[in-house]
């Protein structure tokens, strides 16, 4: 552990009492909802939520576009996602001149990549549904992106994600850890998924996890690993494969990179890093700061890399990255132990077989 990392552990259990703040609010805030004090609305109609219990990358946007390539040969489906640092307000469907600024990154990427699913940001989940379903009357499911510590819907099927390596179970309260909720709300889950695991977890490892994790009769424990796909051009869309010769100048603004430079750094000659904040908004400085990292890389073999969330926010740099070697680096998650077909099954039969039961 170098010393930055020391340094920020220490200064983070300094900032325990504002924890403990934090803890006593998410607490009342949940026994109100508990008990009526505050409403949940639920709705006659499937929708599927996809959320953790931290801050940080668990993998969300990964298994709202699984979700979403499952389920669009099936069902009419739309997406609703908060659109985290975008610079509008309220409700937003996405169209063809939508931009990454206009409804955020990661929904972008879900309108890019799907363009004929309808693709919907709101602050108020709970306002943007019957608006989907205004626009969209033949919808006939909604996956809900990071919505699982809203309460103020109630979805009638949880997916909850939590990483192999920073479980929620051995997490703390914000600031000093990372939980935005409390540990026990995962009882509200129906599919528990523990992401990002190593492709090879035993299965002495996966039972070790299922016990700390202490699911209910009802619910299903999933382990899913990062699968990651050819690099390809941002524009031109042509994939090339990262070889043993090649120097990678690694272009990132995502919450967790660890997996994604141990994927680039197992595979190429050597990577260099240029690491952004989350969700950060590229300017033309920050493209010329790349160019001429990317230039003093002498090797012969090289070309830059980044991911697709970071894509989406580089794209209104259209001119500039046309002749730009800038590739992008697809993942998707791949479930272990061949339970795809199981989760897979669990997911469909939700919607297949849905049946509205209000909320007491």
């Amino acid at each position: 552990m170098n010393f930055n990392a020391i340094f920020y552990k220490s200064f983070r259990v300094l900032l325990l009492p504002f924890a403990l703040i934090y803890w006593f609010i998410i607490v009342i805030r949940n026994w109100m909802y508990d008990k009526k004090y505050l409403r949940s609305s639920d709705f006659n109609f499937p929708l599927i939520c996809v959320g953790n219990l931290s801050v940080g990358g668990t993998g969300k946007s990964p298994m709202v576009e699984y979700l979403v390539k499952l389920l669009n040969p099936k069902f009419k489906i739309a997406t609703l996602s908060r659109g985290y640092k975008r610079k509008t307000k309220g409700y937003t469907l996405a169209s063809e001149t939508s931009t990454a600024l206009e409804i955020g990154d990661e929904p972008m990427q879900f309108h890019i990549k799907f363009p004929d699913v309808p693709v919907a940001v709101g602050e108020e989940r709970i306002v943007a549904i019957p608006q989907i379903l205004h626009d969209k009357p033949d919808t006939q499911a909604i996956i809900l992106d990071d919505a699982f510590q809203h309460r103020e819907v109630i979805a009638g099927f949880n997916i909850l994600l939590t990483e192999c390596n920073d479980l929620f179970t051995d997490d703390f309260f914000l600031p000093t850890g990372d939980l935005r909720d409390q540990r026990s709300s995962y009882k509200r889950a129906q599919i528990i998924v523990v992401t990002k695991c190593p492709q090879d977890l035993s299965a002495e490892e996966k039972n070790k996890i299922i016990e700390k994790i202490n699911p209910l009769e009802h619910q299903q424990v999933f382990f899913s690993a990062i699968e990651y796909g050819d690099p390809y051009h941002i524009f031109h869309h042509a994939e090339r494969k990262i070889s043993p010769e090649d120097e990678i100048l690694l272009v990132c603004g995502i919450a967790n990179p660890k997996p994604l430079k141990e994927y680039v750094h197992e595979r190429s000659s050597t990577y260099y890093q240029m690491t952004y904040s989350d969700h950060h908004v590229f300017t033309i400085d920050d493209l010329h700061d790349i160019q001429k990292r990317y230039d003093r890389i002498e090797a012969k073999e090289k070309f830059i890399i980044t991911t697709e969330k970071d894509a989406v926010r580089l794209m209104k740099f259209h001119e500039a990255l046309q002749d730009m070697n800038l590739y992008v680096l697809p993942i998707q998650p791949k479930f272990l132990f061949d339970e795809g077909e199981k989760f897979n099954k669990t997911v469909v039969d939700f919607i297949a077989n849905f049946t509205f039961e209000p909320a007491e």
